[in-house]
Order: C-alpha cells, then sequence, then structure tokens
C-alpha cells in the first residue's frame, strides 16, 4: 500500500457508522503509591493506598475508543447493570461521542468491571497487581437476549458495518449468546452489503458468514488444539485455513509481532508487523487491530489492506504504557511515513 491509498482510506473514516455490540466492561484503574503504605489496625498486612483513579470503557468498549479516536461514528449495542460502574461506563462512551441509546440496562446485572491496581514502587517502577474482575455468573435472561436481538436487527440496516467483541469465556453467560450469534449468521447472509467482523475469545468457530479476527491462541484453540504458552506459525496457518473453511468469509488470524495471516478466496496472505522500539504495553492491541481493521474495510479496503491498517493502528497503541491505547488518523499516517 502506498500514502495515496492509506490517505484515501483514512479519509473516508469520518463518513462510516459503526454499531459495537457486544460484551462493554468498564476498566477502572486505582493508582496505589507504595511511599504511603500503612498497616491495618485490622490484619496488620499492608494497606494499598490509592491516589488517584481512572475508568475507560473496556473490551468491546475499548475498540469504540479506537474507533471514536480514527473518528468513524459509533453506535453501542451491549448490557450493562443499573449500578455505579455502569454509570461511568456511560459517561465515560458518551464523552467520546458514541451513541450510546440502544444499551440495555437492567438493575439485576452487574456491569461487568475489570479493577486493575496500579501500583507505584519506591524506585519509580510502576506495575499492575492481581486485577480483580466483576462480571456476571449467571446466564443472560431471555428478555435481555430478546432485547439485544431486537435492537440489532433495527440498527443494522442503518449502519456500515458490525463490529463484535465476544469476551465473556462462560457460554451464554454474556451478550452474545448463542440465539444472538444465529442472528449474526443471519445478518451476514440477508445483508450483502453489512461488514461484520468477529472477535471471540472462547468461540470463534462458532460463528458464520462474517469476518472473523482471531488471534493465533483462539485460532488453533478453534481447530483443536490445545491451549499453551507458545504457538508455532504453522499452527495459526492451518487453523487459519480451517476457519475459513468454516465461514467462507475473510479471516485474519493475528500473530503478535509477525502480523496477521489473512485467509481468503484466494489462499493465505502475510501481512508483517511493524516494527516498534522501546517498551510496549500488549494489552487492548488485538482491540486497536479490530477497530483498524473495521474501519478500513468499511472504507473500502481489501482485507490484506485492512490488516495493514490495523497494523499500522496497533504499532502506535502498545507504546502506550499502563493504559489501553488509540490512534489518531493523523498518528497512523505519521506512522506509515516513519516506517515506509
Amino acid at each position: 500500500m502506498d500514502e495515496a491509498r492509506l490517505t484515501q482510506l483514512l479519509d473516508r473514516f469520518p463518513q462510516i457508522r459503526l454499531l459495537a455490540a457486544g460484551d462493554f466492561f468498564l476498566d477502572k484503574y486505582l493508582e496505589l503509591d507504595r511511599r504511603l503504605k500503612e498497616p491495618s489496625l485490622e490484619t496488620g498486612l499492608e494497606t494499598y493506598q490509592v491516589t488517584s483513579i481512572r475508568c475507560s470503557p473496556g473490551v468491546a468498549g475499548t475498540v469504540t475508543n479506537n474507533l471514536r479516536a480514527l473518528d468513524v461514528g459509533v453506535t453501542a449495542l451491549g448490557i450493562i447493570g443499573d449500578d455505579g460502574a455502569g454509570y461511568e461506563l456511560k459517561r465515560e462512551l458518551a464523552v467520546k461521542g458514541v451513541d450510546i441509546g440502544p444499551m440495555v440496562e437492567y438493575p439485576d446485572r452487574v456491569t461487568p468491571t475489570y479493577i486493575k491496581p496500579m501500583m507505584h514502587e519506591l524506585d519509580g517502577r510502576v506495575h499492575e497487581l492481581n486485577r480483580i474482575d466483576v462480571k456476571n455468573r449467571v446466564p443472560t435472561p431471555n428478555p435481555l437476549e430478546e432485547q439485544i436481538i431486537e435492537r440489532l436487527r433495527d440498527l443494522s440496516p442503518g449502519v456500515d458495518g458490525i463490529v463484535v467483541s465476544d469476551q465473556v469465556p462462560e457460554p451464554n453467560h454474556g451478550v452474545i449468546t448463542d440465539r444472538v450469534r444465529g442472528v449474526l449468521a443471519e445478518l451476514g447472509k440477508d445483508l450483502a452489503g453489512l461488514t461484520i467482523v468477529i472477535d471471540s475469545r472462547e468461540r470463534i468457530s462458532l460463528f458464520r458468514n462474517v469476518i472473523l479476527k482471531p488471534n493465533m491462541r483462539e485460532a488453533v484453540r478453534a481447530d483443536g488444539g490445545p491451549d499453551k504458552e507458545r504457538y508455532e506459525r504453522g499452527e495459526a496457518e492451518k487453523a487459519g485455513a480451517a476457519l475459513f473453511e468454516l465461514t467462507r468469509r475473510p479471516v485474519l488470524v493475528t500473530v503478535g509481532p509477525d502480523g496477521i495471516l489473512v485467509f481468503t478466496g484466494e489462499g493465505m496472505q502475510h501481512v508483517p508487523g511493524i516494527s516498534v522500539t522501546g517498551p510496549i504495553d500488549i494489552v487492548g492491541a488485538g482491540d486497536s487491530v479490530l477497530a483498524g481493521i473495521t474501519s478500513a474495510l468499511c472504507a473500502g479496503a481489501n482485507p490484506a489492506e485492512a490488516a495493514f491498517v490495523g497494523n499500522l493502528v496497533a504499532s502506535i497503541t502498545v507504546q502506550q504504557i499502563g493504559t489501553t491505547g488509540t490512534a489518531t488518523r493523523r498518528q497512523v499516517l505519521d506512522r506509515f511515513r516513519e516506517m515506509f
């Protein structure tokens, strides 16, 4: 891809409208200062002292953050609780210009939250302590499924694409239940001009008639492979080809710093990653890739071009330490000029 083509695609982003559907979490960062440590009078254990709190939309919200940073219009569709975390999540989305009208709010569900304690040590290091997860431990009630399905069908004809984040590992405990996944397959079949891109932590092989964006682990496990710490490139190639045979739509498998493997009816193409120097933080990198890929596809890019844009976006976000970063269109273009 040359600069003229990249500029052409980026210039189209502000005209794009996407529906971000799936599991919206609140990322809640607690900044802790070791210098202020004091023992608990009750237990004698060290009590962590919070000096500031910052909140950000997570999971589907991280994708949404990246889309808005790229000037793409976004409507959010998910399920949150009638609680303080839900209020904070809606506020953060609204501040970024996201349409939160379709969000389903229910008093008997908690707003999924990742609480991330960030310890500032005496030597200046900052690192994350054990994360605290707050999420729903029972299946999604049928009336909430019905609301998601109804709104998904109503909203789909009015957008350029749907980007889906299926994060909750327990089956039918999140937004993308079996029934919702079936509706996405129907929309992918019936609405030929609608781009639907899926990111699913545990069930990527169950989606049909849609574009898939798994990482290497998700792809290999979907192909029956083991859950392990490291995977080989050959495993990802085999798994990506198998996923393409299932959905017969493009499959883009992210392979870390090596970039993305793109599978289409023409075979496999490797789109190399963008090399960066210095410290990196890969938290949220997959979500930023997803945002870049989906935006580019809706702007008219072919799958390989979209993968290249996704790589450019991720090369910027991984350099933002201690947060789930975003990249602007200007930063993407500047990174291209810097590297090529």
